[in-house]
C-alpha cells in the first residue's frame, strides 16, 4: 500500500493536479500541501482527519484508501 505522500503524487497527476489546484478546492493553504505530498503524513506537518476528508473528497477517493495512506509509513530508500 502507498503512503500518502505517494497516494497524493500518483492521484494528483493522473487528473493533472498541482498542489496550488488541489489547495484551492480544499481550502488548506498551498504549504500545506505541498508537505503532505512530499512528506506523506510522517513529515514535520501531520494532516487532521478533516484535511484528509477535504483531500479525499477535492481527489474523487475514498475517504478510507486515504486515511489507510496516512497510517502507512513512508518507504525508505536503501
Amino acid at each position: 500500500m502507498a503512503d500518502l505522500g505517494e497516494l497524493l503524487q500518483v492521484t494528483m497527476r493522473r487528473r493533472h493536479l498541482t498542489a496550488q489546484a488541489l489547495a484551492e478546492r480544499t481550502g488548506i493553504r498551498t504549504p500545506r500541501i505541498r508537505v503532505f505530498v512530499q512528506d506523506g503524513a510522517q513529515g514535520p506537518v501531520s494532516p487532521t482527519e478533516q484535511e484528509l476528508a477535504e483531500i479525499a473528497a477535492a481527489l474523487g477517493l475514498p475517504l478510507d484508501d486515504i486515511l489507510d495512506a496516512a497510517r502507512t509509513p513512508a518507504r525508505t530508500m536503501a
